[in-house]
């Protein structure tokens, strides 16, 4: 009787301590989203010669986690939605429902996010990451 009770108190508290606990916030995918689009930003602006003053996320929402190891470190997957609004010097332009795909990547230390980017190269049978330092806890 006993032993059962114990058994099913350690299914219970393990059950309870799942990685999906400690993977990432929203606040830490819609700060990788946000570093995408500064960087697009720039590029456009300069290439386009563009005055822009920002921009806001927000109703981020998150579809999916997939979870998986890459170089034996804990990688998520994040899909979902969010609305984006650019600011422009004499008005803002609204995109709602724009979808996104983010890898984070937590490191050895577990205090550190790094948002992975695919590197996009033809003949290449592995794929190849950028990786960079999103925010720490």
């Amino acid at each position: 009787m006993i032993r059962g009770l114990i058994i099913c108190l350690l299914t219970l508290l393990l059950t309870a301590c799942n990685n999906t606990s400690i993977g990432p916030s929203a606040d830490l995918v819609q700060k990788a989203i946000g570093f995408n689009l500064e960087h697009t930003q720039e590029q456009l602006s300069e290439k386009l010669n563009l005055d822009t003053r920002g921009f806001d996320i927000n109703h981020l929402h998150i579809d999916q986690r997939k979870l998986f190891k890459l170089d034996n470190l804990p990688t998520y997957k994040l899909s979902g939605t969010y609305d984006l609004i650019f600011k422009l010097p004499e008005r803002e332009i609204t995109q709602a429902q724009k979808s996104f795909n983010v890898y984070l990547q937590l490191q050895k230390e577990g205090k550190t996010w790094r948002l992975l980017v695919p590197e996009k190269k033809e003949n290449e049978t592995q794929a190849s990451w950028y990786s960079y330092l999103i925010s720490n806890f």
